[in-house]
This record gives C-alpha cells, structure tokens and sequence, in this order.
C-alpha cells in the first residue's frame, strides 16, 4: 500500500486550481471540438446539400441543353417543314398551272376536234347534197367529148329537123322557157335521147339550160338563145313550082292576093303548126 504524500493546503489548493484549468480547458476544448464537429457536419451537410443542388443545377442544365437541343430540332424541323410546305405548295401551285394548261390545252384539243367533226360532216353534207343536186346531165359532161355532143344523133331520125322543131318549140315559150321532162313527153323521147338533145342544143348555142328544183328533183329549165335559119316553112310553098310565076304581080291579073294555092298552103301550113303545139 502506497503512503500517499501529505499536500499542503496551498499546493492543494494549487492542484485544484491546475486541475479545475485543465478541466475548463479541456471543456474549452471539448466545447470546441463539438463545434467543428458539428461545424463540419453542418458544413459536410452544406457542401452535400451544395452537391445535390448542383447535382440538379447540372441535371437541370443538361436537361435545359436537352431541351434547347430539341427545341432547336423542332426549330429546324420546323423550319424544313414549313420549307416543305412552300416547296409543296409551289409544287402543287405549278402542278395545278400545268394542269390547267393541260385541261385548256385538252379543251382546245376538243374544240378543234368537235370542229374538224363539225367540218367533216359539213363537208359530207354538202358532198351528199352536192351529190343529191348531181344531174344525168352533168355526169354526161364528165363522160363525152364535146365532139360527141355536138355530133349526138338518134337511130332513123333527121336530126337537123329535130333540132330546128325542138328549137321553135322552146322559142315559142320566149323568155318562161320550158322544162326539159315536159318538152321530152312532147316530143316522145326519152330521158337518155332528151338529156343529149339538150346537150347538143346547149353545145351548138341554141339554147341555155338553167338548173331548178321542181318537185324535190333537180331538172332544167330550158330557154331559147338562138333560133337557127329554117327552110321548113317555105319548103311546100306553091310559088316555088307554079308554071305561071312569071306573070304574077301584086297589080297583076295573077297575084299572091288571089292566089287560091297560097291561101291553101297558108291554112294547111297554120294547122300543121297548131297541131305540133298541141302536141
């Protein structure tokens, strides 16, 4: 057993004192230490609350760039989409120009069909009624010479007779002229031997023929233009074989006033004449 030491009450009190420093000391120190502690923990708890802001701060940034970065696709997406948009409606404004264009140039092509139809049929038409208007007598033209008109002649018929009684027979008419199908059952011919005659008349400058529609059909109207000489009338003449010629005079004993011969020819001749008109 160790004999403690013996301490005055003034190095007691000394002691005390060192010890009661220390302790406050040591309080000092503890009081300072929990303060950093807590300091650091605080500041720990700061600088992790600092982290996680900027943590977020950084999230949130890098989602703002995300953000702008997308917002600027849009932009540009935007941007070619509405230059899409222009591209297309010029596309479809010079689409729809074209097709105007087309449609007008189809119009018109219809147009110029519908009238070159219209034309054609019109042509057709007045070729049908061209050829409806054809007469025997215009295709006889196209088929003989003038040479085979002039010298046209029927079978046992003394055609200079013929030509100079049917001459007479349209003078007579004067200026009505007469149509040709009515002047044929007049003279009993028919239409083939008529059509020629007219021809040939028309050829050698006795008479005109003026194309009419009568009935529906297409026939001519013939009219005098030149009535040839003609020894007819004079041919049965008394005169010309009377033994007593000679002596006849107007002031004579025998004269053309008395003459019963003339006076017989005169009346045969005006019934002759009478007859043919009739006919």
């Amino acid at each position: 057993m160790v004999k403690k030491e013996i301490t005055s009450p003034a190095k007691l009190k000394k002691e005390l004192e060192e010890a009661k420093a220390e302790l406050v000391s040591r309080n000092k120190k503890l009081k300072l230490s929990v303060k950093t502690e807590a300091k650091k923990k605080v500041d720990k708890k700061k600088v992790e609350a600092k982290k996680k802001v900027d943590k977020k701060k950084a999230v949130a940034k890098k989602k703002a760039e995300a953000k702008r970065k997308v917002d600027k696709k849009k932009a540009v997406a935007k941007k070619k989409a509405e230059a899409k948009k222009k591209v297309d409606k010029k596309k479809a404004e010079a689409k729809k120009k074209v097709d105007k264009k087309k449609e007008e140039a189809k119009k018109k092509e219809e147009a110029k069909k519908k009238a070159e139809e219209a034309k054609k049929k019109e042509e057709e038409a007045k070729k049908k009624e061209e050829e409806a208007k054809r007469t025997y007598e215009e295709e006889l033209e196209e088929q003989l010479t003038e040479d085979e008109i002039k010298n046209f002649a029927i079978d046992k018929t003394d055609m200079d007779k013929l030509v100079n009684r049917v001459t007479e027979m349209i003078a007579s008419y004067a200026t009505n002229g007469i149509l040709q199908n009515i002047l044929w059952r007049k003279l009993k011919l028919s239409s083939r031997d008529g059509s020629r005659l007219a021809l040939k008349l028309e050829k050698l400058g006795n008479i005109t023929r003026e194309k009419i529609l009568e009935n529906g059909r297409w026939t001519y109207l013939l009219l005098i233009k030149k009535i040839p000489i003609s020894t007819i009338s004079i041919e049965n003449a008394p005169c010309l074989v009377c033994p007593v010629e000679g002596k006849c005079s107007t002031d004579g004993e025998i004269s053309p006033k008395t003459c019963v011969y003339i006076e017989d020819w005169v009346l045969t001749e005006l019934k002759t004449k009478k007859r043919h008109e009739t006919n």
